[in-house]
């Protein structure tokens, strides 16, 4: 997997001054659209697009130093429609304009190459479990939230304390199946879960029940799931572990993402601030079936 994804790497590099189609970047890593752009953001802490723009900032920023082309010409040449639009781009990363940058032969801003290799450190065995679910409702409240990496999330934190004492009673006796129980779930997110982009956030049952009036309810389909458990402090044991799934356990394993919500169930611990939290990720097998 790493190997195809450096691939695709390789045809970013390419074509840093062409429109780059993500569609063929998915074919070359042999994987679907949805799971590159999920894969790579977890991989390298940015979204793909980000990536893509501070490359060709870089390799621009080299060609304004060198004073072989315009100012237009290197803007256009990376994508640009106009001179105004490259220096904003420009000073945004290197803290310079191109123009000063280029009369005054300022210290510019880098964004390396990047390629991926694998690092085994054998610390963490991963329990997981793939399991196999008909059609079901997730029933309850939601809310447009911001996503956010580290530390608790304040906008979901207001909002289960706005819901909670409520929505809990009628929702509770809903659930019908695993997991069982009031459940957390993320939908409906930007594929490059970029820092302060927006989800659905869901507090929810999940049931096969139609939903009383005044609920929130999303339909969803048919399909595999893998289930990853986990041990830990709260919050960071399930931002860590939303993060190997996709760093180490995709790479290793032959199924990739597929669109679905995320669904976390955290039964109380008793134990102080740790959880015992499951994740259950929507998935589609890739390697051949029986394999």
């Amino acid at each position: 997997m790493l190997e195809r994804l450096n691939r695709a790497m390789g045809h970013i590099e390419d074509r840093l001054t062409e429109e780059i189609d993500v569609a063929e970047l998915a074919r070359i890593a042999t994987t679907s659209e949805y799971h590159f752009r999920r894969l790579f953001s977890a991989l390298a802490g940015m979204p793909l697009s980000e990536y893509v723009r501070r490359r060709r900032l870089t390799v621009a920023g080299a060609e304004v130093l060198a004073g072989q082309r315009t100012l237009l010409d290197v803007a256009v040449r990376y994508g640009y429609t106009s001179g105004e639009a490259f220096a904003r781009a420009f000073r945004a990363l290197h803290g310079v304009g191109p123009g000063e940058a280029r009369r005054t032969g300022a210290a510019l801003r880098s964004q390396p190459r990047m390629s991926f290799r694998l690092v085994v450190e054998g610390s963490t065995t991963m329990r997981y479990r793939i399991v196999e679910k008909d059609a079901f409702q997730l029933v309850g409240r939601k809310a447009r939230v911001p996503v956010v990496h580290a530390g608790v999330n304040p906008a979901i934190a207001a909002f289960v304390r706005s819901v909670g004492q409520e929505t809990a009673p009628r929702i509770h006796p809903l659930s019908d199946q695993e997991p069982r129980g009031i459940v957390s779930a993320c939908a409906d997110l930007d594929p490059s879960r970029a820092e302060g982009t927006e989800l659905d956030y869901w507090y929810a049952v999940l049931t096969r029940t139609e939903p009383p009036e005044g609920l929130d309810s999303l339909q969803v389909p048919a399909g595999t799931w893998a289930v990853f458990e986990n041990t830990g402090p709260f919050p960071e044991a399930l931002q860590h572990l939303w993060r190997d799934v996709f760093t180490e356990w995709f790479p290793s394993n032959p199924y990739e993402s597929r669109p679905g919500p995320e669904i976390l169930r955290t039964p109380p611990s008793a134990v102080g601030d740790t959880i015992d939290a499951a994740l259950w990720i929507p998935v589609r097998r890739t390697g051949p079936t029986g394999a």
